[in-house]
């Protein structure tokens, strides 16, 4: 971890004359942290990283400037978006420079179909920027929409609210370019497109800092939130992929949580959450309620919330159901019990329901299941974020191999580096661009297993969301 004296931080501040810098200590803790802490493994790990110092350039010609000072001075550089991330992403393992790039927040061209963002530009203010202009939204968003930056989002994220229509950033065609700086003593400016942006997707900022990103829209559709109840889980998991599959009915979320998951966590919405229901939470688009009341009705779903039917006075104060969702789920049981933490899991398609229900028997006391209902290389299936009341790594690690055992693929939110925890897979042609972007290994050092360990099998045969370009 860092020692402070270690790099020239004072011909660091020499060279970056202008640029805002920031080495307040509790400032500079506060910038070195994510959401690491959903995992009590990570918290362990990661508690004594820390930066030396926090820069904020508010400009590309300032990314550059600060690269080209820091790989003159071997001084190691983070990128930092919102820090919303949750595998200690954005913390800094080896000190120096955390890049924050919150400054950088411009939506910078809206097209047609397409929008242009700095990369610290935050995702709802993208939406209500697109949505003024052309009436259309980002197709993908994670469930912290609200504080969650562009680029941070690509660099760190997957999918999300979004993905049973559109899959994830994992897809061609989800992210349309990136303007990636390298970390050189003369910094380059590079712009990805096609597959080629599949080697900074989900990286880290290991390979290049993102300054611009240009996103695909899709159509701003008025969204009905809804909740509805089962009182049996299967038949809830079935209702949620059959509904998946219904592509005239516009979506943007189908979400199975079991009981007693809603009732214990989602406090604010409790009055609508009657005890042993399991949910379904749907957001659709609002000229097809009708028939989507009719699914509902015809698969025995009952209808416990729906944002067009309630009052405006008694949803006062309710989070969008998105904050339901996704790893919000995981944050709400934290508010409430802090024992508890999260896997992430694939049930392959096309037995998913077997498989999710199989686990489910096993284990849904310990591990109450979670499921992301998404749009999976064409087919419709799930990931789970089931909670895991914690009892040691032990059990942990026993729950996974269960898991593993029984057919789920499980990308382990427990480890900090690429591949460990399963998303994405380096190969030759990544290691390639890193020796071309980051000759001296600078960003995010740690992070990235086949840079550091030149013997590490990048042929292990594991499943990785993210696969090798190669």
């Amino acid at each position: 971890m860092s020692d402070r004296q270690r790099y020239d931080l004072a011909a660091l501040r020499a060279r970056l004359d202008g640029i805002r810098l920031e080495d307040n200590p509790a400032l500079v803790r506060q910038k070195s942290r994510d959401f690491y802490w959903y995992s009590p493994i990570l918290k362990r790990q990661l508690d004594p990283a820390v930066a030396d110092i926090v820069a904020h350039p508010t400009s590309q010609d300032e990314v550059i400037r600060i690269l080209s000072a820091c790989a003159a001075l071997a001084i190691p550089v983070t990128p930092r978006g919102a820090g919303t991330g949750n595998y200690g992403q954005a913390m800094p393992l080896a000190g120096g420079v955390v890049l924050d790039l919150s400054g950088m927040n411009h939506v910078l061209d809206i097209g047609p179909g397409h929008v242009v963002a700095q990369a610290g530009a935050i995702l709802a203010e993208i939406d209500a920027a697109t949505r003024k202009a052309v009436g259309r939204e980002l197709r993908l968003h994670p469930s912290t929409y609200r504080t969650a930056s562009i680029g941070g989002f690509i660099a760190g994220g997957s999918g999300g609210v979004g993905s049973i229509m559109w899959g994830g950033l994992r897809d061609l065609g989800n992210i349309l370019g990136l303007t990636v700086v390298t970390m050189e003593a003369a910094p380059r400016v590079l712009r990805l497109t096609g597959e080629e942006v599949g080697k900074v997707a989900h990286a880290y900022g290991t390979n290049g800092i993102i300054t611009e990103v240009t996103m695909p829209l899709a159509p701003a559709h008025d969204w009905v939130e809804a909740i509805i109840g089962f009182d049996d889980f299967a038949e809830a998991c079935a209702y949620a992929n059959a509904l998946g599959e219904q592509d005239a009915l516009v979506k943007k979320l189908v979400s199975v949580v079991a009981a007693p998951v809603p009732q214990r966590y989602f406090l604010r919405h409790k009055p609508f959450l009657p005890e042993g229901k399991h949910v379904v939470l749907v957001m659709v688009d609002a000229l097809a309620i009708d028939a989507f009341a009719a699914f509902t009705a015809r698969h025995g779903g009952e209808a416990l919330f729906r944002s067009d039917l309630v009052p405006a006075a008694r949803q006062a104060g309710l989070p969008p159901l998105y904050e339901l969702a996704w790893n919000h789920t995981t944050l709400r049981a934290l508010r409430v019990d802090p024992a508890v933490t999260y896997l992430q899991t694939l049930y392959p398609f096309p037995h998913q329901l077997d498989l999710v229900a199989r686990i489910h028997a096993r284990l849904g006391t310990e591990v109450p299941a979670h499921l992301e209902f998404v749009r999976f290389d064409g087919k419709i299936t799930c990931f789970g974020l089931p909670l895991v009341h914690f009892t040691g790594e032990e059990r942990l690690d026993e729950i996974i191999a269960i898991h593993e055992e029984m057919g789920a693929v499980v990308f382990n939110p427990h480890r900090y580096t690429l591949e460990e925890g399963g998303m994405k897979q380096t190969d030759a042609v990544q290691l390639a661009f890193k020796r071309e972007a980051d000759p001296a290994g600078l960003l995010n050092p740690g992070k990235m297993i086949g840079w550091e360990n030149p013997e590490f099998d990048l042929a292990s045969g594991r499943t990785y969301l993210f696969q090798g370009l190669g």
